[in-house]
């Protein structure tokens, strides 16, 4: 594993370099939907909603498969200004299209397809305030939420077991001024000179890494460096949604 760099940064409020902002997990906050799950980091709140739809992809009819998908939204004062909606605008921007697609893919990684039958299973991510990390807080309350909706199956019998391979989660990482630190909120984002999004497994497995220089090509030991931090992080986020199952009765 790589080192984890000595948590002596000190950054706004006083988190150090290795601290994630705090973190909490709400599940069951939608009565309707199959699988829910209000997530914060630090000021970032997403609302997770599951939804199990009895059909399928068209592609997969006839497969014994079934699907997990996402979609992605940010509620039009989820940040400092109003942002009009993208249904007003005449459809998704590129962003939206491209966090959608990551949530999804995170999502599918640790799905066992094959163990839920031809359902499909559409994980819903609106932003409710913003502040940085958006999609690895949708990644992270997104696995929730599809847990929580397949454990709703299991109750009424659709399914005999959890078909989820292993926990998921993701956080962003980043070199600001100089120093690599988790878990970045959107001051720190918006001017780090590297950032990085890790989603990653229970096990350290690795689903997806987003990395972008900002201002000059960064070193593969800071990026090492930053892998560290993003471990050190998901084995805590992933030990979080442990908890969050257990006081919900679902684990």
């Amino acid at each position: 594993m790589p080192d984890v760099p000595p948590a002596t940064t000190t950054r706004f409020a006083g988190r150090k370099a290795d601290a994630l902002r705090p973190v909490s997990f709400e599940l069951g906050v939608n009565k309707h939907a199959e699988g829910s799950c209000l997530v914060k980091f630090g000021d970032t709140h997403v609302l997770c909603l599951a939804t199990v739809e009895d059909m399928p992809p068209p592609w997969l009819k006839g497969t014994g498969k079934g699907w997990v998908t996402a979609e992605y939204g940010m509620l039009p004062r989820s940040t400092n200004t109003r942002t009009a909606r993208e249904a007003a605008k005449g459809g998704q921007s590129g962003r939206t299209q491209e966090i959608q697609r990551l949530v999804g893919r995170a999502l599918r990684a640790i799905t066992d397809l094959r163990g839920f039958g031809e359902i499909q299973v559409r994980v819903d991510c609106d932003v409710i305030q913003a502040d940085g990390g958006t999609r690895t807080a949708s990644i992270t309350g997104g696995y929730l939420a599809l847990y929580q909706a397949f454990a709703t199956m299991r109750r009424f019998g659709a399914i005999t077991k959890i078909p989820l391979r292993e926990p998921v989660a993701a956080v962003s990482c980043g070199l600001v001024k100089g120093n690599p630190v988790l878990d970045l909120d959107y001051v720190e984002d918006s001017g780090a000179q590297a950032d990085a999004n890790f989603v990653l497994t229970s096990s350290g497995k690795i689903v997806e890494i987003q990395g972008t220089a900002e201002d000059h090509p960064f070193e593969e030991h800071e990026f090492l460096s930053l892998l560290g931090l993003a471990k050190k992080g998901i084995a805590e986020l992933v030990e979080l949604q442990s908890e969050a199952l257990k006081k919900a009765g679902l684990a």
